[in-house]
C-alpha cells in the first residue's frame, strides 16, 4: 500500500489513479500523518457501494398509501405539541 500526503495526492492524482487502475494498488492519503482517505480499485469494493435511491430488498413488498411529506392535520399532532 502506498501512503501519500494530501499535497502529493493533489499534484500526482493522475499517476496515483493509474496505479490503482492498472496495478490494483491501494493508496492511503494522509493529512498531518493521519489517514483520511483510501483510493482502491472500484471492483474491490463494488459490492459495498450502494445506490442511495435503490430500495432495500426487505422493503420490496412495502407499499405506502399516504404522502409521508404531507402536513399533519391539527388532530394528528400529539396533545402536548398543539
Amino acid at each position: 500500500m502506498i501512503q501519500v500526503n494530501t499535497h502529493e495526492a493533489k499534484n500526482r492524482l493522475s499517476y496515483l489513479l493509474s496505479r490503482v487502475e492498472k496495478d490494483h494498488e491501494q493508496i492511503k492519503i494522509c493529512r498531518n500523518g493521519k489517514p483520511i482517505a483510501l483510493l482502491v480499485p472500484l471492483d474491490a469494493h463494488e459490492g459495498s457501494i450502494k445506490d442511495p435511491l435503490k430500495q432495500h430488498p426487505k422493503l420490496m413488498g412495502v407499499k405506502i398509501h399516504e404522502d409521508p411529506t404531507a402536513p399533519l392535520d391539527e388532530e394528528d399532532w400529539p396533545g402536548h405539541l398543539r
